[in-house]
Formats: C-alpha cells, sequence, structure tokens
C-alpha cells in the first residue's frame, strides 16, 4: 500500500495501532490513513460488520489491518482486546480512543438518558481505553494514546451543553495523564476538532429542535480526509493538543485571548 504524500517521518511505520470507531468518520479516516502508512492497524467498533468492510478495503490496497467487535462502555471487553492486539503483534505503540456520539440541542430538552448516553460512551468509553492503554504501554515503556476530544471541549459551545461535558473531561483526562505518563515513557494527545463532516455529524441527535438542516447549513463541514491527515501530523509531532479545521482554531485563540467576545458570536450564529 502506498504511503500517499508523507508518511509523517516514518513515525506510523510498522507501529501497531488500535482505533476505536474504526467503522466509520475519523475512525475509518484515520485508520486507512495509518495502513497507507505502513502501520499495523486494529479497527475496533461495536459494527463488527462494517468495521471488518473498512479492514477488507485496507488489506485489498495492500495494507494491514483487521477488525474487532468491541462495545467501549464494556471495561473488560477493551481489556480483552487490547490484551489480544498485544497477543497477535507483540506490541502496542498507539490507542486511538475515537469512539463517540453526538446529542445536541436545546440543554431543556435533553433527558437524563440523554446524558447517561453521553457520558458512557464519550468519558467512560475513553477512560476505559486510556486506563487499559496505559498500563500496557508503562509496561512496555512506551507507546502514545490519542483522545478524541472536540473544540466544544475546549470552548464554550450553546446547544452542545451536555456534548461539551464530556469533551472537557477527555481533555482534562490527557492533559493530565500526559504529564504524569512522561515518566514511563507514555505519550498522550487530546484531539480537539470542529465540525467534521462524518456519519456521527450528520445523524446527531437533535433535541428541541427540527431545523437540523438550516443548522448545519450554517455549520461549513470539514473533510474528514483532511481531518486525519492532521490529527496524524500532530501525533507524529507529540503535539498535547491538536486542533483541528480553521474555526476551531480561530474559536480557540479567540476564547484565549477575548473570552468574552466568543460567546456572544456563537449565540448570534447558532441560536437565534
Amino acid at each position: 500500500m502506498g504511503t500517499g504524500s508523507h508518511d509523517f517521518g516514518g513515525a506510523f511505520r510498522g507501529k501497531v495501532a488500535f482505533v476505536t470507531g474504526g467503522a466509520s468518520g475519523i475512525g475509518r479516516a484515520v485508520g486507512e490513513r495509518l495502513a497507507r502508512c505502513g502501520a499495523k492497524v486494529v479497527l475496533a467498533d461495536v459494527r463488527a460488520a462494517l468495521a471488518e468492510e473498512v479492514a477488507l478495503g485496507i488489506r485489498d490496497r495492500g495494507g494491514a489491518a483487521v477488525a474487532t467487535a468491541l462495545d467501549v462502555t464494556d471495561a473488560p471487553a477493551i481489556v480483552r482486546a487490547l490484551e489480544e492486539t498485544v497477543e497477535r503483534h507483540g506490541a502496542l505503540d498507539f490507542v486511538f480512543n475515537n469512539a463517540g456520539i453526538c446529542i445536541v440541542g436545546d440543554a431543556i430538552a435533553l433527558s437524563h438518558e440523554d446524558y447517561d448516553r453521553l457520558i458512557d460512551v464519550n468519558v467512560r468509553g475513553v477512560a476505559h481505553g486510556t486506563h487499559a492503554a496505559y498500563r500496557i504501554m508503562a509496561k512496555q515503556g512506551g507507546g502514545h494514546i490519542v483522545n478524541t476530544a472536540s473544540i466544544a471541549g475546549l470552548v464554550p459551545s450553546p446547544l452542545f451543553a451536555a456534548y461539551a461535558m464530556t469533551k472537557h473531561a477527555v481533555v482534562g483526562l490527557s492533559t493530565s495523564l500526559r504529564i504524569e505518563a512522561e515518566k514511563h515513557g507514555v505519550r498522550v494527545t487530546a484531539v480537539c476538532p470542529g465540525v467534521i463532516g462524518t456519519p456521527m455529524v450528520e445523524g446527531s441527535e437533535l433535541r428541541g429542535r427540527n431545523d437540523r438542516a438550516a443548522l448545519l447549513e450554517k455549520i461549513s463541514l470539514y473533510p474528514v480526509e483532511r481531518c486525519a491527515e492532521e490529527i496524524l501530523a500532530g501525533v507524529a509531532k507529540d503535539r498535547a493538543i491538536v486542533l483541528v479545521t480553521p474555526l476551531a482554531k480561530a474559536g480557540f485563540a479567540l476564547h484565549r485571548l477575548a473570552p468574552y467576545l466568543l460567546p456572544g458570536a456563537i449565540v448570534k450564529r447558532f441560536t437565534k
């Protein structure tokens, strides 16, 4: 399989990478790009048949990929999947905790069940994967944990209140563990994309509104392949936080420089 325009300095060549949410969206794009760079990829997803289709496509193009069924809310299952990856490949170099769900809309319309689902997948799922990967990587003396958060985990995000809560948790876990994990040779990165053109975004559950099309029209969807490229470029450089999309970068910069300006701009654009 060709390596494309570049292979990030060979950072992923011959490495073992485990990707949750690997059947579609960012997870699929990252897995396919990793394989093009010469990595051995494990695509984990609750939709096992779809993950296998993606893995088969990678193999047909000359890459190395396998699929495995995984529900990230099941902590013992993640432990088993990562241990099996080590048994199969002899190491665990990268874990991309990418699986996530999106429920958005007016906070007053959210249910307790909505909060529970978001926390189970977006927080517990990442925490389970991080915890299991960290123990393996600390023991082997190295590795890189990459957790998918969001720009919503860094700046105020009306209509995304509960979702943003979960992504703030992912950023906090990642940036804090990064400092602690250094002594074991383990690196940790939080990925904070803006709005990416993925099935999760386009099929996100909307509460308290019926204007999905009008809402999406206000958002420029960033190509998922470019997102994967930027993620891997940041991981190869061992960035603590990888911002993806011009809007995410501009929003984060504005929030840091003039935090009183951003909320008004967001409200004016998205909540009117």
